[in-house]
């Protein structure tokens, strides 16, 4: 038996074909999303601004879909009848405007160029004045609704760009009759469902990002959201009641999707999850086991126990029973740019390229610890945890007139991974094990260096998945679970999922240096971030020149 992952990530739409028996990939497709910059529509007036076009995701499901079926076919023993399942993941928190036919407003000429009328993608950070009054607010009347998400609420998230949208766009608002997360959407598309009422929502989404809790009856509740806009609490009503763990399909694949596809008619759909959250899973994720999935940001995932008490804790994503293995509370953190800033470094202000990536990457490998006496902060696009603020911006301390371009990379390669670091000792001091960590993600996988940075930092040890499509994998695991493949969760990811025989270990020397650059990271973290107004930042300086002077000894 065979099933199919589909994984949209931010710049594109990945498919991947998987057997059950043993989690060999045979055969995978990756469609670009051709709408905007890298598929991503952009407003040169507002930086905060990023949305994708519906029509994008139709047309890649198709032909990411029907590619990698074609490249399974040059393997033995495989055809498409075999398929027994679907799995998709996706980005998150990216809800979509639809009418009462459950179609995207933006499919619809009359809305096809506005902006308001796209899928709101998961860094879209327009919201930012929303988010505030909804933490607040909820601080005063609902303060159980916040304190699973770490006491402060997103403008990456659901209701914040909900509620921006109807001030910024009322047109928009009320011409749409529900909103559905891409992670529902797309399963509900496969499933041919023509009623944003019959979407089957995944709690990964609605827990993570839309304040659903079974505790408090699911979504937040009419009286609450009227605090916001009335127009809030009446959308209530069409949205949804219930939210699901992967033990619920999202349904079966449509006779029109199964012949668009050249799948078998009536397979089961798992249900949607975030990219990251199956990407754990597709990592082996379990009780002691936290997945970093490292992209454009990073994404850190944790399993406990539903047998448990987790108690809440300040900063992070969420802690939410069944988001990413049902019987297990999810616990998400992450970084709202990681691949991102290197990004921005090497192509936007060096302008240079993928062999620039590689150069500076080389020239990077040949440096010590502390040698450049720079120090980065990692908050380009904002800081998800565990300060969940995206009005802070980057900044770079110690550069001299014989700084290098490849020192600078360093730096922020560096900041990168203090910021990991502050995440794994926030969620670690509240009780959350952590034995060991597993990455994933093109940069996890392709970049020695990287990794070996994050290892000193952290004092982890860093694991590599086997798979380089662990997103996608892993929405397959859950697809060969619901078909019956396996009986359960854990025995699907002992028999699909693997680590790379190489980690990387701390280095005790790197780790001493580290230390003390760490110690002046936080420094700079808790003063800029506001969490220490009365630091005293005046021998940072000074003493990044001396960590200079002995690395270079």
């Amino acid at each position: 038996m065979f099933t199919l992952g589909i994984d949209y990530g931010t710049n594109s739409v990945r498919a991947l074909v998987v057997r059950c028996a043993d989690g060999a990939e045979l055969g995978s497709a990756v469609f670009n999303y051709p709408s905007g910059h890298q598929g991503v529509l952009l407003d040169p007036k507002d930086h905060n601004l990023a949305r994708q076009h519906p029509g994008d995701y139709l047309v890649g499901l198709e032909k990411s879909v029907r590619a990698a079926l074609a490249a399974a076919g040059r393997k033995r023993g495989f055809s498409p009848a075999r398929i027994v399942g679907i799995g998709v993941d996706t980005t998150g928190s990216s809800p979509i405007p639809v009418d009462a036919a459950n179609r995207p407003l933006a499919l619809d000429p009359k809305w096809k160029r506005n902006l308001n009328a796209q899928c709101w993608l998961w860094k879209d950070h327009t919201s930012i004045a929303e988010a505030a009054q909804i933490t607040a607010l909820a601080a005063r009347h609902r303060p159980q609704f916040i304190a699973k998400c770490g006491n402060t609420y997103s403008s990456e998230w659901f209701w914040s760009k909900l509620w921006h949208c109807l001030n910024v766009a009322p047109a928009v608002f009320n011409a749409a009759y529900s909103w559905v997360e891409l992670a529902d959407w797309i399963p509900s598309v496969l499933a041919g469902v023509d009623l944003p009422a019959k979407v089957v929502r995944g709690v990964c989404c609605a827990g993570h990002k839309a304040l659903y809790a079974d505790d408090w009856g699911g979504l937040p509740d009419k009286e609450f959201l009227a605090l916001l806009d009335p127009k809030l609490a009446a959308l209530r009503d069409r949205l949804y009641e219930r939210a699901y763990d992967a033990t619920v399909p999202a349904g079966r694949l449509c006779p029109a999707w199964a012949a668009r596809l050249g799948l078998p008619a009536g397979i089961p759909i798992a249900i949607g999850e975030m990219d990251v959250h199956y990407g754990a899973i597709g990592c082996g994720v379990a009780e002691g086991v936290l997945v970093k999935v490292i992209g454009t940001s990073t994404c850190d995932c944790g399993v406990v126990s539903a047998r448990k008490t987790v108690p809440d804790i300040p900063g992070i994503c969420g802690i939410v029973k069944g988001a990413i293995l049902p019987g297990f509370y999810g616990i998400e953190a992450g970084q709202s740019a990681v691949g991102d800033i290197f990004k921005w470094w090497v192509e936007v202000v060096c302008g240079g390229d993928g062999a620039l990536h590689a150069r500076l990457t080389q020239a990077v490998a040949q440096q010590r610890p502390g040698e450049s006496g720079l120090l980065a902060l990692d908050w380009n696009n904002g800081n998800r945890t565990i300060l969940v603020d995206p009005l802070l911006t980057g900044a770079l301390v110690g550069q001299t007139l014989y700084t290098t371009p490849a020192e600078i990379y360093r730096a922020l390669i560096e900041a990168t991974a203090f910021g990991a670091r502050a995440i794994l000792e926030r969620i670690k001091d509240y009780g959350v094990p952590v034995q060991r960590i597993v990455c994933a993600g093109g940069i996890a996988e392709k970049n020695p260096m990287l990794m070996q940075i994050y290892a000193d930092i952290t004092g982890c040890t860093m694991q590599v998945s086997g798979s380089s499509q662990a997103c996608a994998l892993g929405s397959a695991i859950s697809a060969a679970v619901l078909a019956g493949a396996h009986r359960d969760f854990p025995a699907a990811q002992k028999a699909m999922t693997s680590v790379k025989a190489r980690s990387y270990r701390p280095i005790a020397a790197h780790r001493r240096t580290y230390d003390r650059l760490y110690r002046l990271y936080r420094k700079l973290h808790d003063a800029f971030g506001g969490l220490d107004r009365a630091a005293d930042l005046s021998g940072v300086m000074k003493e990044l020149l001396e960590i200079k002077r002995a690395a270079r000894r």
